[in-house]
């Protein structure tokens, strides 16, 4: 039965070797195209920006081959060739059919291009697109492009999407960051004691680098600078202007902080209010006593 269907669409022994012979030279060319590829990268001295054109050619090479070497096949086996020419015959319906279809991934595949070539951020970049997604830049496809989160998983982003999104790249550049630590005292509290404090301890953790110039150190200005931001309804917020090598060490350095001064707090007696209510009654208030059967 098996052998009959294959008879009918035209395959034979040579037919099967030729579909195979082309199956193998896509993967021996693929396979070579990347070897080359990788070594050329690995030659290279552009760090994130030439792994992230490597990979970028990387999946173009696979598509591209994979692609050539589908449309060979099909015309290697006589009724797909027959079926092929015979669509290529009302080739305008055709090419109006698949463009419609496939505006989105072409859209996608445009986008990627644009993303390679003027390098909004690299494989390996932390990057925040829109306001929602925030991860490191794993990989860049023709399609989309994958980011890891602080969770470990992997979001998958189409570059159309990317493209039209507003991009915080915190990897260009300077990778240095300035993490605000907030948090709020009560009006008891001494301020320039619990300022002191929160200097102290953002000075003291081993992850918190020095960002003053020299004119500043000759000055005296603190390596960590500490305001009052806000005078809120029931507490003193004041900031911490927190440096870090990176962003991720910025983040957790501001974990940390959370737990000293918290601590540190609660050891000098200085007050982290809650939301409180003063209500006022003009004039005097009547004040009703009830009672229960046992004067209760």
């Amino acid at each position: 039965m098996i052998t009959d269907l294959l008879h009918k669409l035209g395959f034979n022994l040579l037919l099967l070797a030729k579909i195979l012979l082309i199956m193998a030279a896509a993967f021996v060319l693929e396979r070579l195209i990347r070897i080359l590829l990788k070594r050329a990268y690995l030659r290279s001295e552009g760090g994130n920006e030439d792994r992230t054109r490597y990979r970028f050619l990387r999946n173009g090479v696979r598509f591209i081959v994979s692609l050539i070497a589908i449309a060979a096949i099909i015309y290697t086996i006589p009724a797909f060739k027959h079926l092929a020419l015979t669509l290529f015959a009302g080739a305008g319906i055709l090419v109006a059919v698949i463009g419609f279809a496939a505006q989105g991934a072409f859209s996608n595949i445009i986008s990627g291009i644009f993303i390679v070539s003027f390098k909004p951020f690299r494989v390996g970049d932390m990057i925040k697109v829109g306001e929602l997604h925030v991860g490191v830049v794993e990989d860049i496809t023709l399609r989309h492009t994958v980011l890891v989160s602080f969770e470990n998983r992997r979001v998958i982003i189409p570059n159309s999407v990317i493209s039209d999104a507003t991009i915080v790249n915190s990897s260009i550049g300077d990778e240095a960051t300035c993490e605000f630590v907030e948090l709020g005292i009560g009006y008891e509290s001494d301020l320039d004691k619990a300022m002191a404090i929160v200097r102290e301890e953002a000075e003291r953790h081993p992850d918190c680098i020095d960002r003053r110039t020299e004119t500043e150190k000759k000055q005296g200005v603190h390596k960590v600078l500490v305001r009052l931001v806000t005078i809120a309804d029931s507490s003193l917020i004041l900031r911490a202007y927190v440096w870090g090598k990176d962003p991720i060490t910025s983040r957790r350095t501001h974990y940390d902080l959370n737990r000293s001064l918290k601590l540190r707090f609660d050891k000098e007696g200085i007050v982290m209010p809650y939301p409180q209510r003063t209500v006022t009654f003009n004039g005097p208030i009547s004040v009703r006593h009830i009672t229960d059967e046992k004067g209760r």
